[in-house]
């Protein structure tokens, strides 16, 4: 207890003594970003499948394997365009060109997976989608998500900022997500229903991309390579071989251009095997792809309020229920994390309490009582809102570790797992959607559905989400990065 206490006092006093690089309107104007990226993120994850099963009369197991088969090209596209962020050095900066110019595919390539053409053959119309969406996932959004994300560790060294623009940045993406999930439907019945009027919303919601992402890049600037090594230390392996240099003097004056040019050298086979090194690396990817596959099972939900509540603009209000309790949360996140002393024991205690709201909306569910699943619904969104908003702050230190065990920075590579997480998650979670409703006997379009189908949608929507959390709250119980980084600046000095 003794030494948890120490620790955490000399954070509170570390926290005390950093240098501040941002001002308002720089964090409001990350945070902006994330506008762009939902825009993409919860059209796709909420509608794709049911614009594809009920409108363009695919079947819902062949989208779900397209996806899945998409995925394999994500894992590699992740990790590579981190580590050509991190070898990137410009004007603007290593993240901000990624960022600014892989928007532009990624509006085109959204535009395109809802233009299916209706006179292709059915195999067309399958082969337009599955090259779409993975160009997509695996191209554009794959280079402008790490980028956005390593801009974290990039414009501040202040880890109370970092958690700032963590919160304000998932504030504009629940905010985004709920706003789509909320006027979608009805967008697509004022503009007539049908393929014209997805394609009309879809072309409606790139613009708004397009115009969020850049204002976003625009809004701030990344620190000089000189500015990133400012007062960090590394370890006695990484020193020039055969000299006789301190720590603490290898960290000062021209040494650290030498040190920051020097990380620059390094393979992809490298990258690569620094974040496999990092065990808080590979908790942290497991917990945002989970997070992801329960963001997307969630949005399945349009199927149960569709077929089970008989009302599918019930989506908008789970989605409110959702996502107001998260923003609300988000806003207290930075000043919780400062009265914890960090984020381990915060997000630890907010997802036990998420899990056990979301236990709560199956027994509601099954009771039949949807204003009890709303509350609870409710209370196991504002447990979970910690974690989001502190995700990129743990990151930061999650990729400080690899610094003091290795002497390698690896911002953009280590960023990776949000891009991998997001798509991984939720393509892996619209995937397996498919193949549930698939295996159930759905029909699209259909006025009623088997009591199979049925039956699947309860556990899609009821079960799943519980089970996923449950395993986040069971690795955030040894995700204790920020101590561990303690030990090593303490053993180092």
């Amino acid at each position: 207890m003794d030494e948890n206490k120490e620790i955490k006092d000399k954070n509170e006093q570390h926290k005390h003594e950093e240098k501040t690089y941002l001002t308002w309107v720089n964090k409001i104007g990350y945070g902006s970003g994330d506008i762009a990226g939902n825009v993409v993120y919860a059209l796709l994850s909420a509608f794709v499948m049911i614009f594809l099963t009920d409108t363009v009369g695919m079947n819902a197991g062949v989208v779900g394997t397209l996806i899945a088969v998409s995925k394999l090209f994500d894992g590699v596209s992740d990790i590579f365009f981190g580590s050509l962020i991190d070898k990137t050095n410009t004007k603007m900066g290593k993240a901000r060109p990624w960022m600014l110019y892989g928007y532009f595919g990624c509006a085109i390539c959204l535009v395109a997976i809802f233009c299916i053409p209706a006179d292709l053959s059915a195999t067309a119309q399958y082969a337009w989608f599955f090259i779409a969406y993975t160009l997509l996932n695996a191209g554009f959004y794959t280079a402008n998500n790490i980028a956005y994300s390593a801009l974290t560790a990039l414009i501040t060294k202040n880890n109370h900022e970092r958690v700032q623009m963590g919160s304000i940045r998932f504030m504009f993406a629940f905010g985004t997500s709920m706003l789509i999930q909320t006027i979608t439907v009805a967008l697509v019945a004022y503009f007539g229903g049908g393929a014209a009027a997805w394609r009309t919303v879809a072309i409606i919601y790139a613009i708004v991309g397009v115009i969020s992402n850049t204002l976003s890049v625009m809004s701030v600037k990344e620190l000089t390579p000189e500015e990133l090594a400012e007062g960090e230390e590394v370890t006695h392996e990484e020193l020039p071989e055969g000299e006789e240099v301190a720590i603490k003097e290898f960290a000062e004056g021209e040494e650290i251009i030498a040190a920051a040019e020097e990380e620059e050298k390094y393979t992809l086979i490298d990258a690569f095997k620094l974040l496999i090194k990092n065990k808080y690396y590979l908790m942290i990817c497991a917990s945002y792809i989970l997070m992801q596959i329960y963001s997307a099972t969630l949005n399945m939900g349009i199927y149960y309020m569709t077929y089970v509540l008989k009302n599918a603009n019930l989506l908008g209000v789970f989605s409110w229920f959702i996502n107001i309790p998260m923003i609300i949360g988000l806003l207290f996140t930075p000043a919780l994390v400062m009265k914890f002393g960090g984020m381990y024991k915060l997000n630890l205690m907010g997802y036990t309490i998420g899990t056990l709201g979301r236990l709560g909306v199956v027994i509601a569910g099954y009771l039949g009582s949807v204003p009890l699943m709303l509350v609870c619904t409710a209370i196991a969104a504002l447990g979970m809102s910690p974690l989001q908003g502190d995700m990129n702050a743990l990151i930061a230190t999650c990729s400080e570790y690899t610094y003091l065990t290795h002497g390698k920075r690896v911002d953009g590579t280590m960023y990776s797992c949000t891009s991998l997480g997001t798509k991984l998650g939720g393509g892996i979670g619209t995937a397996l959607a498919g193949w549930l409703l698939a295996f159930s006997g759905y029909v699209g379009g259909a006025a009623v559905q088997s009591a199979s189908t049925m039956n699947m949608l309860h556990i899609m929507y009821l079960w799943m989400p519980m089970i996923f959390n449950f395993l986040i709250t069971l690795i955030l119980t040894r995700l204790n990065v920020e101590q561990a980084n303690e030990e090593l600046r303490e053993k180092l000095s």
